[in-house]
């Protein structure tokens, strides 16, 4: 069966019960925020277009309490860093502030780096729902937290969510060295119960997409517990092949191209990689606009039809797929009322979103199973609420 997603309220439990153990006192702060999974609008970020990413039931919680050691200590309670979960480090100021060991610290590092104001000593604990290492966003899980955990601590807010969105970004580049997009971070700063956000990465304007009339379907998230295999060079071919297709254009970038420039570029002559990797980002592009008025009309099924769109393109024309996703999706799709299925992140690796009746879940689980050669992990979510102070009385 699906894995049983601990609530939020045992995790701040187990959060606030560790940080008594550790620091032999009580936290007086408990903050959350989610990992996410994006529905549709995959690899159209840095082209400039539109994804739409949903905040998952899964979080990373952080309790704690400022400290009069002027040292900012932080324990993670993460399986996989139980050789160093304990970081400790000089309260410095901020400009002073370097990567280091362990590197989940640095997620830390780089929100106080970047935090509105200076930060004082304080003690923390970390606990996580969220898994590491498949595709639902544990980073920008935790690099949020950590903001939302500095805003309670100081009483000193950003002065919009895109601000602290940006910041925690911004912490990711320089300080853990990923040169992530913003969708991860923009989601869990403003995620909404029942609520998918349509995030237009060229402005970075948001909009809410109600996603109320669920209560007959529900998304599987299917783990295939194979790491991503997309290399950074892989990414930066796929990414310069687009930015060289929109420049053969004349355009910005491929958010201003139509299919009709497919049939220009072959006139030009261009490689029939840059064709195929040119033809996703617009036909995404558009399938996340067509997506948006599909979920605004209650269409569900429509929905579906583009996320099976959208994996077929991943697969064929940006070549991100892989063996293990592509027995995921299909096996899904066996089922009578799975109405989507597609990879979800970057691809070669990582989990598959499906949309799925309700009442075929437990038929679905089985199976896959069945057929899935590896072990995969299953998450059963709707939207669920951003980042956000817990309380603890």
């Amino acid at each position: 069966m699906a894995t049983i997603i601990p609530s939020v309220n045992d995790i701040k439990l187990k959060a606030l019960e560790a940080f008594a153990e550790e620091f032999n006192e009580n936290a007086d702060i408990c903050v959350c925020a989610p990992g996410r999974v994006n529905l549709i609008g995959e690899h159209t970020d840095y082209n400039e277009g539109f994804v739409l990413p949903m905040a998952l039931p899964i979080v990373t919680v952080i309790a704690g309490k400022c400290s009069n050691k002027k040292k900012w200590r932080i324990i993670s309670l993460s399986e996989t860093v139980s050789s160093k979960r304990k970081a400790e480090f000089d309260v410095v100021a901020r400009d002073n502030l370097k990567p280091g060991e362990p590197k989940w610290a640095n997620y830390v590092k780089g929100c106080i780096a970047y935090f509105i104001c200076d930060v004082p000593a304080f003690d923390a604990v970390v606990v996580s729902s969220v898994p590491v290492g498949a595709g639902l966003s544990s980073s920008a899980a935790l690099e949020v937290a950590t903001y939302t955990f500095l805003e309670a601590l100081t009483g000193v807010q950003a002065n919009k969510p895109e601000d602290k969105a940006l910041a925690c970004q911004r912490a990711e580049h320089d300080f853990a060295g990923v040169p992530c997009g913003v969708m991860d971070q923009f989601i869990s700063v403003m995620g909404k119960k029942d609520y998918a956000l349509l995030l237009d990465c060229r402005g970075l304007n948001t909009k809410q997409i109600p996603m109320s009339q669920m209560n007959d379907y529900v998304f599987l998230i299917t783990d295939s517990n194979t790491p991503h295999k997309l290399s950074s060079s892989a990414y930066c071919e796929r990414r310069d092949c687009c930015y060289e297709a929109a420049k053969k254009l004349n355009k910005k970038s491929l958010r201003e191209a139509s299919i009709r420039d497919i049939e220009v570029l072959r006139s030009q002559n261009a490689s029939e990689e840059m064709i195929k990797r040119s033809r996703h980002v617009i036909t995404e592009i558009q399938r996340t606009i067509d997506a948006v008025v599909a979920l605004e009309k209650g269409d569900f099924t429509k929905f579906g039809q583009l996320m099976n769109e959208s994996h077929d393109s991943l697969k064929n024309d940006y070549e991100v797929s892989s063996k293990e996703l592509d027995t995921l999706v299909s096996t899904a799709r066996e089922i009578s009322g799975v109405l989507g299925s597609r990879l979800t992140g970057a691809g070669f690796g990582g989990c598959t979103v499906t949309l799925l009746k309700t009442g075929v879940l437990d038929e679905a689980i089985n199976h896959i199973k069945s057929k899935y050669p590896g072990n995969a992990t299953f998450y059963i979510a709707k939207p669920a609420i951003g980042a956000r102070v817990l309380n603890i009385n």
